[in-house]
Formats: C-alpha cells, structure tokens, sequence
C-alpha cells in the first residue's frame, strides 16, 4: 500500500516538474480523494452467464464493458455456495476460520470480532450501504449495520420467496419492497451514490439473482420463452431448458440495472474518482453452458467456483487488461486497502494478498499461491497450473479447463505436493460444525432497535411443520395441538422492555386463538381475535417450478410489551387456547427494544 502510495506522489511531482517520465496509467490520479467503490455480487451467475465470455444465449452489454474498460482475470475463484463466498469477501480469510458451515439457522454467520471491508472504509471516512441479499447473519450484532454498513436493505436470509414487492427490511424494520427486487435494490445504491456524491462512498449491492426462484419481469421473459439456445450445457447433467431461460433472463435484467448505474456515474461525473466492482459468488444454479467447465454450484471444481471477476477505474486501472494470475475472494478486501490508501488496520491477520500489483502494468516479481475450495467434505486446490480435484485427481487447468485428463499417474510429485498443501490448509483451518456450535441467536443488541427471531432460526415442536425442507424463507404451519410449540436458542444481550410483533397467517373459524410467548420469568399473553387466510404466494411469477418455500402475505400482530433479561436462555411460542381446528402459521417474532 504504502508502494503504491508514493509511486503515485513521485509521479505527480514528476509531471509538475513538466520532466519526462513514463509512467502508467495508475498515475496522475486520486490524490487527495479516495475513490468510491462499488461492489456488485450476483448470485448463482455462472461464469458462463455472460456474452463477453462467449456465450451467444444472452447479451450483457453493460457488464461486459466493465471488462472492456478495466481489467478482467481470467482465473478468478469464489467458494462453492453463497455464505462461505461472502464471509472471504467481506474480511480477506478463509470462511473455515469465520464460523461459516452451512447456509442458513446460524450457520452462515460470520464470528464477532472480524474486522470487515466496511469497518475499515467507513473509519476512512466512507459513507456505506448494502442493500440485496446478506447471509452473513440476522440478529445484531450479526446484522449488516453492526458490520460496518450505515444503511442496510434487502433481506438477511439466504434466499427470499418472492421477488416482487416482497418483505424486506430496512435497518432493521420491516417494510414492503417497490416492485422487482433486483430495480428496487438499484434504485437504492443509486439514490445512495445522488445523496453521497460529494463524500467517498463504499456501495455493496449483493443482488439476489439469478438464485432461485425463477422469477423475473415479463418484458424479460418475453425474450426468453421461446428462443432456441445456440449453446447448451455438453455434460452428463440434465439442463432443464426453461430454467436456463429463466436465469439468462434474470442476468439480462441485472445488466440493465448495471448500466443505470453507470449512467449515474456518468452523470454526477464521478466514473474518474469510483472503482467498479463486478462478481459472482459461485458457479451456476443449474446445468447450462459454462465454458465446458465441469462442475457447478456446490462443488469445488472449475465450474463451481470460477467466477466473472472485473475491475474498472476509469483512467486510473488500464483498459481491457486481462490477468491469468490466479486470485481468490479473500483478496478484495488487502486489493481494496491498498487502492483506497486505508490504513486497513484489522483484528485478525489476513489470508488474502494485495492485488494491485496485477492490476498496474508494474514489473513486480509474484509470488506462486495455492487457491482453497472447499464445501462440506469436498475441497481442492488450485495452483497456477494445476487442480487438484476433492477425489485428489490432478488436472492441468491451463490446458485441460473441463477437468478431463487426471494426470495423477503421470505427475505424482506435483500431485503429492498439491495434497501436502490441501492437507495443511484443512488441518489449520477446520471449519467448525452445528454440534460444536455454541453461539445462539442474538436478542435485544442495547445499540439497535430491531431484532428478528424468524422460522428459519427456530424449532418446531409437537405438530408443528416446517413449509419446506430448505428453512431460510420458510414459515411454521399445522399447529393443531395446545402441546404444541416453537422455541428459539437465544442470548439477551442487556436488559430492557421489548414490544414484540407477531407475522401470521389464520384460517377462518380459528379467531380467538391464544398466544403465550416466554422468557426465562417473563410472560406475554394475548388473543389473535381476527382471522387472516392468504393464499400461498409464488407460483404466479415463477418460470421454473421452485424447490424453496411458498410464501403468503402474512400480517403483523401486536402482542405487547415483555421485559427481558440479560441472559441466555429460550424463547418459547405457545397456543395455550385453540378454539378451531388449528392456530396460526408464523413467520416471525420481531422484538423492538422500548427506550
């Protein structure tokens, strides 16, 4: 960092000084103001999903330029799913030493006392916001806005139900989305850059696509539903035509909302002074072509965890450089530190390296490195050349992209050199599981408003059922019995008086149920007198039969105040009183800390 900082003051003096020097394109520029910096995330795009890397299925105009303009890699890796990559992106270390294990019910948070990308800019002065999708954690002091972001919203779960004017949250708060979910993300990040054009902003937009369910605008859709793909999925996989359909559409709409963003930039004049970010944060959702790479979403091979990874700073960063060096998420935040000169002071140390060197045309020696993909008991390694597969198969990638020929037999000291290196890494840095899990959720922050205890994070006893298999947007139904109940694992952070909301649905004739919610000595009782019975919701927008949950409109119920203590303990749900045949669906509680 420190280089890279006088590199740039001995330019300028040079320049003034009106002596020659031949100096690249990462001089003569961001002096005094730091650069703003976006971060754009997609979720489930694969490599494959844009028209820059050849695919003749969509067009990406707007994303593509991003390349076009600034510097792409080419041999850039994420993890295998979703909460693993953005917990490596939000600190620079290895998800195995963050707490991360799984992708939803607690799983996906990131352990208290890292240090993020947005604690280091927003001490540089950054103002900073995210808005889409989190999955690093819900209850503060895991929620966005205790991790750096002054301004967080979207959703915190791993996956929403419904992407048209759906729950959300904003800082907390529930509220309704503004029509379809990735426009409405936008018009946040650009109302965020209008209202901080004057000051150095930080803008993460996580978006939520083209992660399932299949759902996308009509006028995008009418482009996809019947057009014949020119490059389908060559594996032994099944591609399911619509979905691909579906998914093209779905990133079509995310480069849109890409250019209006640009075209903000343009306007306020600030491309000059804002580095542009563009990622994925693992391989596709489905089998659809990917470069005839193998593998896709979950696993560790090339299709699962190379990404689109570019890079733009206008007349600072070099047009349309491509960089073969490999390099990894946990790289963002020291390539991030470096080029916004933040101190980039952090709790624990690193695992991740300084990019910048790449990304100028300066002639720096690099060192060699091993790149770790990991998820569940599948991980591999990729050196420079070489992929050393989770059944410890070598592959030389720069030849052999789809992983075909193991060449094992023929290179065993490579081989054994590789499976020294995986073997390292997972002893120093095994992941920790749900057993040995000890961190319950998190209740009643005394520096935030809001805590949300949802389905997704508690548990079902008696008749109780879960609305699907895959909890993070789900809700509890088939409560027919007075036994039955919900609890929650949670720790009361300090005491204080909370006024709790229920979200619910009731079938008509089961007004007057009775709801009891208890803490440790405190007791809430109250009656739902007024039935509220939506449909399921879903099914209207979706392109592709979902595998998630359904979702209803559910509805807020006050159930009063209650006095917590500091301490941890069980929030427990009950119906004590069930006049009809069963009490409500719930969604969730939402807890407000009275002043």
């Amino acid at each position: 960092m420190q280089r890279t900082l006088n590199f740039l003051l001995l330019s300028l003096l040079l320049f003034s000084c009106k002596e020659e020097a031949n100096v690249t394109n990462s001089t003569a520029q961001k002096t005094t103001t730091k650069p703003n910096v976006i971060l754009i995330m997609t979720d489930d795009q694969g490599w494959g999903d844009l028209s820059l890397n050849g695919n003749p299925n969509l067009s990406t105009p707007n994303i593509d330029a991003i390349a076009e303009h600034g510097v792409s890699f080419e041999n850039f890796y994420v993890q295998p799913v979703c909460s693993p990559t953005r917990a490596e992106l939000l600190t620079g270390r290895h998800y195995t030493r963050l707490g991360v294990y799984d992708t939803s019910a607690g799983g996906e948070r990131l352990n208290l006392g890292e240090t993020t990308i947005a604690d280091i800019l927003k001490k540089e002065g950054y103002r900073t916001a995210a808005y889409g999708k989190w999955h690093s954690g819900m209850q503060p002091p895991y929620h966005p806005n205790a991790r750096g972001f002054d301004d967080f919203y979207g959703f915190a779960s791993g996956h929403w139900g419904n992407y048209f004017s759906p729950m959300l949250e904003h800082n907390g708060k529930i509220v309704k989305g503004n029509g379809f979910l990735v426009d409405d993300l936008t018009d946040k990040g650009l109302s965020f850059i209008t209202k901080n054009r004057e000051t150095p902003f930080f803008l993460y937009l996580p978006f939520n696509t083209p992660h399932s369910p299949m759902q996308v605008p009509d006028g995008y859709w009418n482009r996809f539903k019947d057009r014949l793909l020119k490059r389908n999925y060559q594996g032994s996989g099944k591609e399911e035509l619509n979905f691909t359909r579906a998914a093209l559409a779905m990133v079509e709409n995310i480069d849109v909302n890409v250019g209006r963003i640009q075209s903000k930039l343009k306007e306020l004049n600030l491309e000059e002074n804002t580095i542009i970010i563009f990622m994925s944060d693992n391989g596709p959702n489905s089998w659809r072509w990917n470069g005839g790479m193998r593998g896709r979403k979950g696993s560790p091979d090339e299709g699962g965890v190379r990404t689109p990874f570019f890079m733009q700073w206008k007349n600072t960063l070099p047009a349309g450089k491509t960089i073969k060096e490999i390099a990894s998420a946990i790289d963002i935040v020291p390539t991030l530190t470096a080029l916004t000169n933040s101190e980039g002071k952090t709790s624990r140390a690193l695992d991740g390296k300084d990019l910048s060197p790449l990304l100028f045309d300066t002639p720096e020696e690099w060192n060699s490195r091993f790149v770790y993909n990991s998820w569940g008991n599948n991980t591999s390694v990729r050196s420079q050349k070489y992929r050393l597969d989770q059944e410890n198969r070598l592959y030389d990638i720069e030849n052999d992209r789809a992983q075909q020929i193991d060449l094992s037999a023929q290179l065993p000291q490579i081989r054994d050199s590789l499976l020294k290196a995986k073997t390292k890494w997972l002893k120093e840095t095994l992941p920790i599981s749900r057993a040995e899990d000890d961190r319950p959720f998190t209740l009643g922050h005394p520096d935030f408003e809001y805590t949300q205890l949802p389905a997704r994070d508690g548990v079902a006893h008696g008749n109780i059922l879960r609305s699907n298999h895959y909890p993070n947007d789900t809700f509890f139904t088939n409560w027919i019995s007075q036994k039955d109940s919900i609890t929650w694992e949670i720790e009361v952070l300090d005491d204080g008086k909370f006024e709790v909301d229920l979200y619910y649905t009731l079938a008509d004739g089961n007004e007057g149920v009775a709801v009891e919610l208890i803490n440790g000595q405190s007791t809430l009782v109250t009656r739902i007198t007024a039935s509220h019975d939506p449909p399921l919701r879903g099914m209207e927008n979706d392109r592709f039969i979902r595998g998630e949950s359904y979702v209803k409109n559910f509805k807020r119920k006050r159930l009063g105040e209650i006095f917590l203590k500091k301490e941890i303990g069980v929030v427990t749900l009950k119906a004590p009183t069930i006049p009809g045949s069963s009490a409500m669906d719930v969604r969730l509680l939402n807890f407000k800390r009275l002043k």
